[in-house]
This record gives C-alpha cells, sequence and structure tokens, in this order.
C-alpha cells in the first residue's frame, strides 16, 4: 500500500485547529469499522484518522509562535473543549504574515510581535512535506486567504478552504488550482449538525410538506475569537453570502423564491462567557392548508469547534484521495457535502451519496 500518510499544514492554530488535533489523537487506535460521529467512517478510502499528520502549522499570536504545536493548541485565547491531551508533535509553529488576519477587535487578544519576521510560507511548506494545507484563518480574511492559496500552488499542496473566504467557489481560483494540477476544497465548512445544516434540513421539512417559506432568521451567538472577529461587519459579506445562499438553494431547487429582504442569516452577538459555545435562534414563518399562519422557532446550542473537525478531517481525507487520483480544481462531490459555499450546491442526501462514490472510486482498494 505504500506510505498512506496525509501530511497536513495548518493555518491558523485557534479552536478548530485544536479539536481537529485533538481529534485525530482521540481516534487513533479505533478500529476501521468504528463509528465515530462525525466522521463518515474512520477508514476513509484507505486513510485513517491517525494516517493524518501535522507538520507544519502557522499563526501570528505571539504565545503560539515558536511553540510546538501540541502546546499551542491550548493557548490564549483559544477555549474550546480540551478532550485529549496531545503528546509533543516536534512541530513548531512558525510565524506567519499578519496580512488582514487581524482586526480592531482581536488585536488586543492576539498580541503580535512586529519586530519578528515571517517565514516564507512556500519554502516551509517544501521543508515539510506537506501535502494538504488547511485554512483556519479568521472570517473575512481574503488577502490572507489568497496569500496561503497561492502558496499552497506554489508548494504543490491541496488546499481545503474551512473559511468564508471563496476559493474553490471561484472560478478565477479553481482554474490557478487546475493549471497546476492541484485539488481544492471548499468553502466555508459546514458543522456536523449547526446551524446551516439545521435550517437547511428544516427548510427541505417545509417544501417536502407543501409549505411555502414566508419569513426566516438565522442568528447566532458565541464567546469564541470567531464572533469577536465578526463584530467588524464588514468582514462578513461573504460569510452571509454563505449562511444565506445555503439555505436559499435548498428553495430555488423546488422552484420556489424568497425575496432577500424574507432572509436573514448572520452572527448576532459576541458573549464572551460563552467560549466556544455557539447558540442559534432559528425561526421559519409559513402557511398550511387554508392560508393558516404558523411558525417554528429553535435553539441549537453547540460547542462550535468539535462540531466542524470531523468535517474538516474527512475533507481533508478527500483532498488526498483526490492528490493521489491527479485530480485537479474544485473538488465537487466532498465540497458539496462538507461546505457552506461549494461550487455547486447539491441537497446533503445527494451530497452524501456522490462522496461514498467518490470514496468507492478513488480510494485505497482492499
Amino acid at each position: 500500500m505504500g506510505d498512506r500518510t496525509i501530511k497536513l499544514a495548518v493555518v491558523g492554530v485557534g479552536n478548530c485547529a485544536s479539536s481537529l488535533i485533538q481529534g485525530i489523537e482521540y481516534y487513533k487506535d479505533a478500529a476501521d469499522d468504528a463509528f465515530i460521529p462525525g466522521l463518515m467512517h474512520a477508514n476513509f478510502g484507505g486513510y485513517h484518522v491517525r494516517d493524518i499528520e501535522v507538520v507544519a502549522a502557522f499563526d501570528v499570536h505571539s504565545g503560539k509562535v515558536g511553540r510546538d504545536v501540541a502546546e499551542a493548541i491550548y493557548a490564549e485565547p483559544n477555549n474550546t473543549t480540551v478532550f485529549a491531551q496531545v503528546p509533543t508533535t516536534g512541530v513548531l509553529v512558525q510565524r506567519g504574515p499578519v496580512l488582514d488576519g487581524v482586526n480592531k477587535y482581536t488585536a488586543d487578544v492576539v498580541p503580535v510581535d512586529a519586530s519578528a519576521e515571517p517565514v516564507d510560507v512556500v519554502a516551509a511548506l517544501k521543508a515539510s512535506g506537506a501535502e494538504v494545507v488547511v485554512n483556519y484563518l479568521p472570517v473575512g480574511s481574503q488577502e490572507a486567504t489568497e496569500f496561503y492559496a497561492n502558496a499552497a500552488i506554489e508548494a504543490g499542496c491541496a488546499f481545503v478552504n474551512c473559511i468564508p473566504v471563496f476559493i474553490a467557489s471561484n472560478e478565477e481560483w479553481a482554474q490557478k488550482f487546475a493549471d497546476a494540477g492541484l485539488p481544492v476544497v471548499g468553502d466555508d465548512i459546514k458543522a456536523q449538525v449547526g446551524a446551516t445544516i439545521v435550517h437547511r434540513t428544516l427548510t427541505n421539512l417545509f417544501l417536502d410538506r407543501g409549505m411555502k417559506i414566508k419569513h426566516t432568521y438565522q442568528l447566532n451567538t458565541g464567546g469564541n475569537t470567531d464572533f469577536l472577529n465578526m463584530l467588524e461587519r464588514e468582514r462578513l459579506a461573504d460569510k452571509k453570502t454563505s449562511k444565506t445562499e445555503a439555505v436559499t438553494s435548498m428553495i430555488e431547487a423546488r422552484g420556489q423564491s424568497i425575496d432577500p429582504y424574507d432572509i436573514h442569516v448572520g452572527p448576532s452577538d459576541y458573549v464572551p462567557w460563552q467560549k466556544d459555545n455557539k447558540v442559534c435562534f432559528l425561526r421559519i414563518e409559513s402557511t398550511h392548508f387554508g392560508d393558516v399562519p404558523m411558525n417554528l422557532e429553535l435553539r441549537l446550542s453547540v460547542e462550535d469547534s468539535p462540531n466542524s473537525a470531523g468535517v474538516a478531517i474527512d475533507s481533508i481525507r478527500c483532498a488526498k484521495l483526490a492528490l493521489d487520483a491527479g485530480l485537479s480544481g474544485a473538488i465537487i462531490e466532498p465540497a458539496a457535502y462538507f461546505s457552506k459555499h461549494p461550487p455547486v450546491q447539491i441537497e446533503d442526501r445527494e451530497a452524501r451519496e456522490l462522496v461514498e462514490k467518490f470514496i468507492d472510486t478513488y480510494g485505497q482498494k482492499a
């Protein structure tokens, strides 16, 4: 079978990276046929969870740069649940460029040593042997995301974009990866059972039962640096587009429409004591037989970062399968199932079946 390791570079050593890296340790001894919540399979086309090896990591926080990844994932302001103790990796967090990764709200909790020069990211990726780059930069980091996407291309790496800056779903960027013969998966990771997937599922329920969505909103609060960062509303254009389109695409696929005035999807506020807990308030208004009005209200509470870590692990393994198979450009099937803003929106059940076919086609045969 050869070397089945997936050499991973992590951009942004925050809560999401912490949950992902903890998860690799937590499930390293799971049987190939074990049920693992949040993963499609423990063994995904020949790659087990433990086959993911972090070989490089980049951040700008002075309290994380220069520390072993296994220490940095627990450093403040990270505040997600600790469910595994990761042993020393021997991989130190390297200083990346700041660019637009820190804003006026996060500057106080993300101290940056201005005297420290950023590393040559392309050279660092090549030296580490990285095959896949996963992007966990803050929402709205357009310039920084494009910088790391370009670095991945120059270093010959696949790219998994977990944030709502459009790379895989941007034709120009997707073509850059295609021209380089490299795969890209994204954009904006879906949580296992989070606000977006619940909203999509309930929207489909209403439509399945012959009910029109008249008005709907999704409001979210949280206390991690993601919500602190999103207090700068100017950074949220792609985030709102991503989360809104994830819902409206379900409506439009059924031959209906909803006026932009009648749908609001987006973060509401930063509540520090919530830490990595995210609370979603969701409402759908409709009418049933006789045009009699009805509405549904839901409150969802989840630990934000572990909720997406398994989905990210599967996305990374899909990117590696695509790399092994010589696929390039935007990889449609995994993006449709794992991402809020994929190049092509596909209903979730159908998208899952397409990923299973993708695994069967490109996975390592037993």
